[in-house]
């Protein structure tokens, strides 16, 4: 199966590990991703309010460069970049004027984008409907046995217009959980699922960042979790970067590595930790995987040692005046 792929520059950075392990598991899964050539960063969440028209042909830009080489599905594993996408490829065949307006933006550059040439699909989207828990559950050769795992969705790809026409009940979605159980783990209830991290709330307020922070971490924890896992940058990064903080600002002593759903897969299909990024974590997961026999030990690297603060995350400025 292969697939046109947008990887989105978090995954080229700070959510490296999401790239390798999704790397690592898609020959397995008989996937194929083909990377958009020269791609552009989606803008993230802020851009759009600062300038529609610039924002829609940034990431109108990336549509019409798959879409051009032939593409016909693109994925993303992020989930800002993939409702970036989806939104602007709706959006841009439902109001016609905004259509209209970027692809003018677009024809400076030579390029063209018909809405609908695509189908923009999250990574978890296809790898659940297209390879399936049966298919999955066939390659685990390392059960996840006796982990608790909370999974995370997150706010955005759970959005209605933008979840694909999906099944996935909006508030309370499922797949994850399934994925998982299929990897042999025990998944805990999580009523805060969909719930936000808080996005790029840390640079604006971080008592109120620290706060949806907490709530979540708080809420996987009286579940007895072993872990948190994700399936967005953003998500993962709050979750883990920002634990040090949220336990500082409120005495807690949370303790919760914040790992990708493709570095499970891989693990219980037999991958060691190093191939999967595993340790680059902040929080470091050795512990909790030591109860499904991992045969390499976690390192944590220097990456994952340093500490980082508010001002150690390249954010997007807001032009005074």
């Amino acid at each position: 199966m292969r697939y046109g792929y947008y990887p989105g520059c978090s995954l080229t950075n700070a959510a490296r590990p999401y790239e390798i392990s999704t790397r690592a598991i898609a020959g397995e899964l008989g996937l194929a991703f083909d990377e958009v050539e020269d791609w552009n960063c989606c803008g993230a969440t802020e851009y759009m309010s600062l300038n529609k028209t610039a924002a829609y042909a940034l990431i109108g830009r990336n549509l019409a460069l798959a879409a051009q080489s032939g593409m016909r599905e693109l994925v993303a594993p992020c989930s800002a970049c993939y409702l970036n996408l989806r939104k602007t490829d709706h959006y841009m065949k439902k109001y016609k004027p905004l259509g209209k307006v970027t692809n003018q933006a677009l024809a400076a550059g030579g390029l063209h984008y018909e809405p609908g040439s695509l189908v923009v699909r999250h990574l978890l989207d296809v790898i659940v409907k297209d390879v399936g828990y049966d298919a999955i559950s066939a390659k685990v050769t390392r059960p996840l046995t006796g982990l608790r795992v909370a999974p995370y969705y997150g706010c955005l790809i759970v959005r209605p217009d933008f979840n694909g026409g999906s099944s996935e009940d909006t508030e309370y979605p499922t797949h994850l959980d399934h994925l998982m159980e299929a990897l042999g783990a025990e998944v805990v209830d999580f009523p805060l699922k969909t719930h936000c991290c808080g996005g790029h709330m840390t640079q604006i307020s971080a008592d109120t960042a620290y706060e949806l922070i907490r709530r979540l971490l708080q809420n996987a924890a009286e579940y007895q979790a072993d872990l948190l896992v994700t399936l967005c940058p953003m998500c993962q990064l709050n979750l883990d970067a920002y634990q040090s903080q949220v336990n500082r600002h409120f005495g807690t002593d949370f303790n919760l590595p914040i790992l990708y759903f493709t570095q499970m897969i891989g693990l219980a299909m037999g991958l060691e930790p190093k191939e999967l990024a595993i340790g680059q974590e902040i929080v470091s997961a050795a512990s909790a995987l030591r109860k499904i026999g991992t045969v390499e030990e976690i390192e944590e690297t220097a990456q994952a040692r340093r500490k980082r603060d508010d001002k150690s995350l390249p954010m997007p400025r807001i032009r005074e005046g």
